[in-house]
């Protein structure tokens, strides 16, 4: 790490110091002759002098408080090298969490050379579990950004400052076909590990971690040894450290490499495989692997890639093991593949095939498949069926809970009595491997689960399900008419209103309002055993979640979503809720708690403001937070988006006009949740009919019975 005089940052780089859009970064400069000029960069891709970036926003009070991580951006911005002095750093930072709290605070106050020396050695003793550390260097010049990211640490946390080298290391890391499991999947596929007794896998191998999500929620749910192989260098360095600072107590080998070409773990026999393999790499060794002995089920053609995946995940499991593996839906219908695919259905190979609904995971305008296999015992009788599922339509929005539901209350009876399993119409039947044998072998759950549930339509209760459905959509309608009105909504001058603001981080300072949050329960203990989900006491305050807020429902939660001692928010009247955690495809949900919420429990990843009313109006303050300019300037993360509250901006308007603001964004927000209501009743209404229609239990209008 050598110093550089001055750092050069890019517009996304301005956006996130100024807490704006990259569009307002892009207005600027077209629309201030004195914004500072390019000092490198290309024309399309300039970058700037950080010092008068600094200083311009200074002059014009566009510059918020830094944080620890936003000093830690400067720092790594300011060394040369690409993302090498970040993933450098990754482990000082498992060093420095793992200290007690007392001698963690010591670190960043130490002086350079005392703190060179902790460092070398701490890198030292951690280098040969994280990838692509081993020949970490630390001259002296290196202390002032050490004690930057030391600093981030102690302010934000371990994970926090994983995020910010993360954001720099994936600046240079390419890798076609890679893409991170978003959490709630991932904590779906490992959930689908434990059998009927809920006994859960120890050891879980997944062949190409990327940045460890799922092998952590393998974690969450008990194992307690957990190997992954990246080919990328950055990942798996990012995985050895996020495992490591969220499963302590488990033991933990991530290694580098091409798993296909260059098997890490060859000779381990896993519990459990969980895997989200490469979407479309052709060129994953099909001519070096042609004789390879994991290819018990056939030779894998060159273009079915992730069909070698699925052979790899088997040869590793031990017999009765479980692998649940993200595919994309193709494969369960190329041609090329139907060989395999047979081998794997007559041998009892493949379990159960998941549909999932568009969004679930990248690529996101594709409705990606969840394969379960689990590796025959030489003794075992082969099932006489395959699960299939079909949760690719459950909802227009993407609903983690109810996708949860749906795929889990299938699977676990399945799982229990797969000879008395009788399936959801529509949604899964056990399908006798004699109806999949044919010349296609074509496992897509909806051209099986939907053939299947013909049989099942109860003619009657469609009737009246349809009638019940009309009449919510009449309701629904009316009320959206009532809303509907045009109202007064004037210009303003020619240009758009420019006004003072101030961050939630210099209002909190002022006394304006107060910031409260609830930690997500802990579901494990400190030998690495899952706590069980507390029983809802008869009587207990509902929980207000973030599914609630999204869906404007009401509270929904119960204790087993809390974490357990402490005391905990209760939310009242006036109170504005904002959701945490950015879900795919939309921005983030506020909302304004009504007298009949008073008095419920604040569910985790919801953020609670709560205004002094007599210096802000709880609807300006919801409408402003939400604003999606202003929660797409304070996002961070990667693998999981989170916003900063503290870094949301709130502009200065007298109380009289914040209130008028209100009135309109309170109307919005009623139009809005009407249009929800009436589109959700004519969506179920038309799924309903068309069900009926095309499976014979419903007559167009103007018939009469057959």
């Amino acid at each position: 790490m050598k110093q550089q005089a001055s750092a050069l940052v890019t517009a996304a780089d301005v956006s996130r110091l100024a807490g704006v859009t990259r569009a307002t970064v892009s207005n600027w400069r077209r629309r201030h002759p004195d914004f500072p000029a390019p000092a490198g960069g290309t024309d399309t891709s300039p970058t700037y002098d950080l010092d008068a970036v600094r200083a311009w926003l200074s002059a014009r009070g566009q510059l918020p408080e830094d944080t620890a991580a936003d000093r830690l951006r400067t720092a790594l911005r300011t060394y040369p090298g690409g993302g090498e002095p970040a993933l450098h750093l990754l482990p000082v930072v498992l060093a420095a969490a793992r200290l007690d709290r007392r001698k963690r605070e010591a670190l960043p106050g130490l002086r350079d050379d005392a703190l060179l020396r902790w460092v070398r050695s701490a890198a030292d003793d951690g280098a040969q579990d994280i990838p692509g550390t081993e020949d970490a260097a630390y001259a002296p010049e290196a202390a002032g950004p050490l004690r930057v990211l030391l600093r981030c640490v102690v302010t934000d946390g371990a994970e926090a400052a994983t995020d910010v080298l993360t954001e720099r290391l994936l600046e240079d890391t390419g890798g076609t076909g890679t893409y991170l499991t978003p959490r709630p999947l991932a904590d779906l596929m490992a959930r689908i590990l434990t059998d009927s007794a809920g006994a859960l896998p120890a050891s879980v191998l997944d062949p190409a971690c990327g940045t460890g999500s799922l092998l952590g929620a393998a974690a969450s749910v008990g194992a307690t040894a957990l190997h992954g192989q990246d080919i990328l260098t950055a990942q798996a360095a990012q995985a050895a450290v996020r495992l490591r600072l969220s499963a302590p107590e488990a033991a933990i080998t991530v290694r580098t490499g091409d798993s296909l070409r260059s098997d890490a773990f060859k000779g381990l026999t896993a519990d459990a495989v969980l895997c989200n393999p490469p979407y479309g790499v052709r060129d994953w060794g099909h001519d070096d692997l042609a004789y390879d002995q994991r290819w018990a089920y056939g030779v894998p053609p060159k273009g079915e890639p992730e069909l070698a995946w699925v052979q790899h995940s088997l040869a590793h499991l031990a017999p009765g093991g479980r692998a649940v593996l993200l595919m994309p839906p193709a494969v369960a219908e190329r041609t090329a593949g139907r060989r395999i695919r047979a081998q794997l259905v007559r041998d009892g190979a493949l379990r159960a095939v998941v549909s999932l609904p568009q969004g679930a995971a990248t690529p996101l305008h594709i409705g990606l498949h969840l394969w379960v296999l689990e590796r025959p015992g030489p003794q075992a009788e082969a099932p006489g069926t395959v699960l299939l599922v079909d949760a690719s339509a459950e909802a227009r929005e993407l609903d983690w809970d109810a996708l949860n539901d749906t795929v889990l209350s299938s699977w676990q009876p399945y799982l229990a009595d797969r000879d008395g399993f009788t399936g959801t119409p529509g949604i899964a039947a056990a399908v006798p491997i004699t109806d999949l044998l044919d010349e296609a072998v074509d496992l897509t759950p909806a051209r099986h689960v939907r053939a299947a549930s013909r049989q099942a339509l109860r003619p009657a209760l469609l009737a009246r399900q349809a009638s019940e459905l009309y009449d919510q959509l009449r309701r629904g309608a009316a009320d959206l008419v009532g809303l509907s009105s045009d109202g007064d909504w004037p210009p303003a001058d020619d240009r758009p209103r420019d006004w003072r603001t101030a961050t939630v981080a210099d209002l909190l300072r002022g006394g304006a309002l107060s910031l409260l949050h609830t930690a997500p329960p802990g579901r494990r203990t400190r030998s690495g055993q899952p706590l069980p989900r507390p029983e809802a006491e008869a009587g207990a305050r509902p929980t207000l979640t973030a599914a609630d807020v999204f869906e404007d429902r009401p509270a929904s939660g119960t204790e087993a979503d809390l974490p357990t001692g402490g005391a905990l928010p209760l939310v009242q009247a006036g109170d504005v809720l904002l959701t945490e955690i950015l879900r795919v495809g939309r921005t983030a949900v506020a909302q304004v708690v009504e007298p009949d919420q008073s008095g419920c429990r604040l569910g985790p990843h919801l953020l609670l403001f709560r205004p002094d009313r007599r210096r802000l109006d709880p609807w300006f303050l919801a409408g402003f937070l939400a604003a999606e300019q202003n929660v797409n300037a304070a996002a961070t993360g990667t693998s999981l988006v989170r916003v900063d509250p503290r870094r949301l901006r709130v502009p200065l308007l007298p109380l009289a006009e914040q209130q008028r603001y209100g009135t309109a964004f309170r109307r919005l927000y009623e139009l809005r949740t009407a249009a929800r209501r009436t589109d959700r009743a004519a969506e179920e209404l038309t799924r309903l009919l068309g069900t009926g229609l095309t499976g014979g239990a419903l007559l167009p209008d103007g018939h009469g019975p057959v």
